[in-house]
């Protein structure tokens, strides 16, 4: 067991790679994905793993802004069409569904928006645009080395810049009348 006075070194460390992740992700690649999910009609969201969790979590803040969104895999989840777009995420970009689901969304006309920590795998040659996080992957190195098992800063990082990108899709002069909207929309059978 874990000293707990290692724990404030172990939370400074796991910060520390998550702000060297963050700060290498390009701008302009954000402003296009973030102009992408605008401009589309509905948002579909995929991932497996600790990955799928964080494109749920980042689903419900994009229904609580407003968007009609979709977790792909889901019994209510509709036939994507060409005014969609899907946010395909997975750290190394070879997990065979999520390549699957993007392949497919493809092949309708979809843009396909991946958020991946591997430039040049599958999933970022089928995207549309891909926003890569220098972070380890499973089993492999990232341009930024982690303490942390397997891909867990690829997932901290992910969920940490979706969680940007809602503030980013929040007007500035209304955040409070937003944050309204959003409770109107959280969910109220819990």
């Amino acid at each position: 067991v874990m000293d707990p006075s290692a724990l404030l070194p172990r939370l400074r460390q796991i910060i520390e790679e998550n702000r060297q992740v963050l700060e290498r992700v390009q701008e302009d690649a954000i402003r296009q994905f973030l102009a992408t999910l605008q401009g589309s009609r509905r948002i579909f969201l995929f991932g497996e793993g600790r990955s799928g969790l964080v494109m749920r979590c980042f689903a419900m803040r994009l229904m609580q802004l407003g968007f009609t969104v979709h977790v792909v895999g889901e019994a209510t989840t509709p036939a994507i069409t060409a005014s969609d777009a899907l946010i395909a995420c997975s750290g190394s970009g070879e997990t065979p569904v999520t390549c699957l689901v993007a392949e497919q969304a493809k092949a309708v006309g979809v843009r396909v928006l991946a958020i991946t920590a591997a430039p040049g795998s599958r999933l970022d040659r089928l995207a549309d645009l891909s926003l890569l996080l220098p972070a380890p992957q499973k089993r492999g190195a990232g341009t930024v080395p982690s303490v942390q098992y397997g891909a867990t800063l690829f997932e901290q990082s992910t969920l940490l810049l979706c969680d940007a990108m809602t503030l980013a899709l929040m007007p500035e002069d209304a955040a409070d009348a937003t944050f309204v909207s959003l409770d109107a929309r959280h969910a109220n059978l819990e």
